[in-house]
């Protein structure tokens, strides 16, 4: 079983990480394009601001599955670290069930239904579908419950599931 999880886990940070540095690559050149188009050419380069748009609310999303993967979310740890052992293991495991409960619900379902409602909308420069960039709220949401369901699980077995465990 751990065997397993770790594979899933490292083969999701792999590909995560990937996709974040090539949308961010992306969003950088286009940046820079559009820069280059405003002020050396004088004629800026319409598309690209709403293209970076896009690219930066799926950069967020794959982001965040990345860092629930990782477990380096932003959080409160004070009060968590002045409780005790079994208090602290109750409370770690209750939020990341709170969070693949809300991944799944908002996310998933939520999002499908976003996304699904938006068949008919199109991006006022580019013409290209809404449901493609409302598309990445439920694609990240079973990233997010793959991992909190890898997180659940080093909660309540007390092993992490490292991927230098594989190696």
């Amino acid at each position: 079983m751990e065997k397993v999880l770790v594979k899933v886990k490292k083969g999701m940070n792999f590909l995560l990480s990937r996709i974040a540095a090539i949308l961010l690559v992306a969003m950088t050149a286009l940046v820079i394009y559009q820069v280059f188009t405003r002020y050396v050419l004088n004629d800026p380069a319409a598309f690209t601001e709403e293209i970076v748009r896009y690219l930066l609310i799926w950069t967020g999303f794959i982001g965040a599955a990345y860092a629930f993967s990782t477990r380096q979310h932003m959080a409160l740890v004070f009060v968590r670290e002045k409780m005790r052992p079994i208090s602290r293991k109750v409370l770690v495991t209750a939020t990341d069930a709170l969070v693949l409960l809300f991944a799944l619900l908002v996310m998933v379902i939520g999002g499908t239904k976003l996304a699904l409602s938006a068949v008919k909308e199109f991006s006022a420069l580019l013409g290209v579908p809404r449901t493609l960039v409302y598309s990445m709220a439920p694609i990240s949401g079973v990233f997010i419950i793959v991992a909190q369901a890898i997180n659940i699980y080093e909660d309540i077995t007390g092993k992490a599931i490292s991927e230098e465990a594989s190696r």
